[in-house]
């Protein structure tokens, strides 16, 4: 048969940030206007993975507002606080956790000033989606936007800070031991292969990826990041390569530097595992590299499955296949 199907897995953890004490800080403001309308300060930067969703999510949840009533400033030097680089999936698990401080310090302002307004006790009172209840009701005794306008009929501002410190400061320097990562991120994946014998040609057929996401805040984020990832990590398994001669790149463009097209990637089944860390806003962690890494490993392994020779170099080029089974074949190992 010149065409064999094969079923490979590959498997990895990851750890969340920089850690290795190296410093890992995040932080944001929170700025509530008259009419309720919040915007947050957040030095992390949305390359695509969408932070800047999950950070509104955060912070909606924390003070006790509706999302829509957000807006972000997002990665701008002149207004938001640092927040550090966005790698090593730590943008949702470390500036998450400085919105939620921050998100969480609102709402006790508010809620101070809604019981002054009622006459309680802060205690007996929650924000929810927008408006203030008392515990135990579900009719609301004022809404977040009337206790907002009072803060500052009072000439206050209603502002608010969080500062997370997620640095790791118990690795040995001398030995490396210790606690490297505050967390670590597991994913699994499987890739089913299609291998023409012939010719080398490999086709990816199906991937099952099975992410750890702590908390999948934005469940529809996570899934797209988790088959973004995969598409990834199918491309340095099949066909991205920097070539250089004599020190010039002859992969300068996507003509020669070869990326999955929509026509190559196939269907990418996610399975979000959750498993809230307490560290984490709301039990979250990143999942960005998380779900690449386990991509190639799979595809070399699903490789093997089909035509029992190990590819060793990546990428797993047809030229490279073709020519790993002709050796195979010449010392009497490549089973027809």
């Amino acid at each position: 048969m010149a065409k064999k199907r094969g079923i490979g897995i590959g498997a990895m953890y990851y750890g969340i940030g920089y850690g290795f004490n190296r410093a890992d800080i995040g932080s944001a403001a929170i700025e509530m206007a008259e009419d309720g309308t919040t915007t947050i300060y957040s030095g992390a930067c949305d390359m695509g993975q969408g932070v800047m969703t999950i950070i509104a999510q955060v912070a909606a949840e924390g003070i006790g507002i509706r999302p829509e009533m957000i807006r972000v400033v997002a990665a701008d030097t002149g207004s938001t606080p640092d927040a550090g680089p966005t790698s090593g999936s730590r943008a949702t698990f470390v500036q998450g956790v400085a919105v939620q401080k921050a998100a969480e310090d609102m709402r006790e302002q508010i809620l101070r000033m809604a019981a002054e307004m009622r006459a309680c006790r802060k205690e007996e009172l929650r924000a929810r989606v927008g408006q203030i209840y008392k515990t135990g009701e579900e009719i609301p005794v004022l809404s977040v936007a009337r206790v907002a306008n009072e803060i500052h009929r009072l000439g206050r501002r209603c502002q608010s800070w969080g500062w997370h410190d997620n640095t790791t400061k118990d690795v040995d320097p001398e030995t490396s031991q210790g606690d490297a990562y505050a967390t670590y991120g597991w994913a699994t994946q499987l890739a089913e292969v299609e291998v023409d014998t012939e010719t080398g040609q490999v086709k990816v057929l199906r991937i099952v990826s099975a992410t750890d996401a702590g908390k999948a805040i934005n469940p529809m984020a996570v899934e797209g990041q988790i088959q973004g990832g995969a598409a990834m990590g199918m491309g340095y398994a099949l066909y991205e390569q920097h070539i250089l001669e004599q020190g010039i790149p002859r992969t300068g463009s996507l003509a020669f530097y070869l990326v999955p097209t929509s026509m190559d990637v196939p269907e990418i089944e996610c399975e979000i595992v959750e498993v809230p860390d307490p560290k984490g806003p709301f039990g979250a962690k990143g999942v960005a590299e998380p779900a690449t890494i386990p991509t190639t490993p799979a595809i070399l392994n699903a490789i093997y499955d089909a035509i029992g020779v190990r590819i060793t170099e990546t990428p797993a080029t047809p030229e490279r296949v073709y020519l790993a089974i002709q050796e195979a074949k010449a010392r009497g190992e490549f089973i027809e």
